[in-house]
């Protein structure tokens, strides 16, 4: 067992981000299952359990939690997630890291709520729902789709609000432009794939912008 305290200590020092989280307890493997896809469809990352949401260790309360672990990454996530376990000690209590890695190859999905599985993403310190078009963007690019883009008077429109109202949600940039959903939808991801406009996800919802030069 490892005993380098200052290498979890400091892992607890940066509090919960993007890629880690805080577990006091594994008491649902569902809901970790959703912890998990959103790593793994994401950056990555890493699960602390035996840390309370304020930073303070508290210790695994047993290995009984460890099956949950399991139990959410082979039964409730598909694909099924691979972990890295490790146990750290702080001041005789048990931490467990676990890390998860990003999945290249396929989105993970998990139960939400209603028992239906979706693909969950990482936002901060968030683990929300993906919606279309992250999923379509990702599976287009996944198998490199081509586009041919005709520049006609909706596109040269599409690019105009996206410059002036960057960044803009689906429903302010479908009242702009006044077509369906299913052509909004087309345009956007057509000019994602071409790298001239990102998807911007925050704690308030899915927004759309013209890409920044590097």
């Amino acid at each position: 067992m490892n005993s380098r305290k200052s290498y979890i200590e400091k892992l607890i020092e940066r509090g919960e981000h993007q890629t880690q989280d805080f577990k006091f307890e594994v008491s649902d493997s569902k809901k970790i299952a959703r912890t998990l896809s959103a790593f793994s469809n994401t950056n990555g990352g890493r699960l602390l359990i035996g840390v309370k949401d304020n930073g303070v260790p508290a210790g695994i309360r047993s290995d009984e939690e460890i099956h949950m672990l399991e139990a959410a990454a082979q039964l409730y996530c598909k694909p099924e997630v691979p972990l890295k376990y490790t146990e750290w000690q702080i001041d005789g209590k048990k931490i467990l890291e676990v890390e998860v890695d990003k999945n290249k190859e396929a989105l993970v999905s998990a139960p939400d709520k209603n028992d239906e599985y979706k693909v969950f993403i990482r936002v901060h310190d968030e683990n929300i729902l993906a919606n279309g078009i992250f999923i379509m963007d990702w599976e287009q690019k996944k198998k490199g789709r081509s586009v041919d883009i005709q520049y006609t008077d909706i596109e040269k429109a599409f690019i105009e609000n996206l410059n002036k109202y960057h960044p803009i949600n689906f429903s302010q940039l479908r009242k702009r432009l006044k077509i369906t959903p299913a052509k909004l939808n087309q345009l956007i991801l057509d000019f994602m794939m071409i790298d001239i406009v990102e998807l911007q996800i925050t704690e308030k919802g899915y927004f759309y912008g013209l890409k920044e030069e590097d």
